[in-house]
């Protein structure tokens, strides 16, 4: 499938201050509407799929949702587009060079020879998170209204954790709870350490991805701050069992002076797709 669209932004238009922006992922979907006047989340809604799914079968649900909630016909200030996937790989910036970009990914990811390639710059931190994009989500997205802005959701998490992560001696581990998915960021200094997506089925799937990947960060049980968000509350299993490895296990709450973070407590919506 050809790619129509650069990692560039839509015209604002003078009658409209609605930014659309949209996540999708092999495991499920979801979009929000946000008034970037009154800061107020409009509309959204989230898909989870009972299996994972194609990117056929991923873009014909979206197009059935869009349409659902009128969402087609509508004008936006701005549309993003996020793309969940494991097919991904972070390089530094002063190694990255466009023509390697199947490279930066053949190792780690099974990516196909007609396969589109994107990636998104980090300039404040040093990095380029090399990406297949859901080639075909994106060519419906530009069909219905032109160009428009798409983003790998590690990128997205990434900054905004590294944006407001403070100074401390100890590392933080962050991690994003999703039905099937957790992503995992672990920050020390300010500074990106590790980042990974993984899927799970069990509480006691999730607690083997969380400390396999700190074993091989080599990270102290004993001094690193756990902090999970997304879909998890205290006393949930995922959050039990984290306990009895980890010393300080708490449920963070992301915070952003220009995004309603607080109004995900609803839970309908991905932080990502919001952020």
């Amino acid at each position: 499938m050809t790619e129509k669209t650069t990692n560039t932004e839509v015209q604002h238009p003078e009658n409209t201050f609605k930014k659309l922006s949209i996540q999708v992922g092999l495991n499920g979907l979801s979009f929000c509407v946000l008034d970037t006047i009154s800061n107020q989340i409009l509309a959204f809604e989230r898909v989870v799929f009972k299996t994972t799914s194609t990117p056929y079968l991923l873009l014909k649900e979206l197009k059935s949702v869009l349409n659902q909630n009128s969402v087609s016909g509508t004008q936006f200030s701005e549309v993003v587009v996020i793309h969940k996937n494991g097919l991904y790989s972070l390089v530094p910036k002063t190694l990255f060079k466009k023509k390697e970009l199947a490279n930066y990914l053949k190792f780690n990811a099974k990516i196909m020879a007609n396969d589109h390639i994107a990636y998104d710059e980090m300039e404040k931190h040093d990095l380029v998170n090399v990406y297949v994009p859901f080639a075909n989500v994106n060519n419906h997205i530009f069909d219905l209204f032109g160009t428009f802005e798409f983003k790998h959701s590690g990128t997205v998490l990434i900054t905004t954790l590294l944006n407001q992560n403070r100074n401390t001696s100890k590392p933080v581990c962050y991690v994003h709870v999703s039905e099937k998915e957790l992503e995992i960021v672990v920050i020390l200094d300010k500074k990106l350490r590790f980042y990974n997506l993984f899927e799970y089925k069990t509480a006691e799937d999730f607690l083997y991805y969380l400390l396999f990947s700190l074993e091989q960060m080599q990270v102290d049980l004993e001094q690193v701050q756990l902090k999970l968000f997304g879909l998890i509350e205290e006393g949930d299993a995922v959050f039990e069992l984290c306990t009895n490895y980890i010393r300080e296990v708490s449920v963070f709450v992301p915070t952003d002076p220009d995004y309603p973070l607080d109004q995900l407590e609803s839970q309908a919506i991905d932080f990502t797709s919001i952020s």
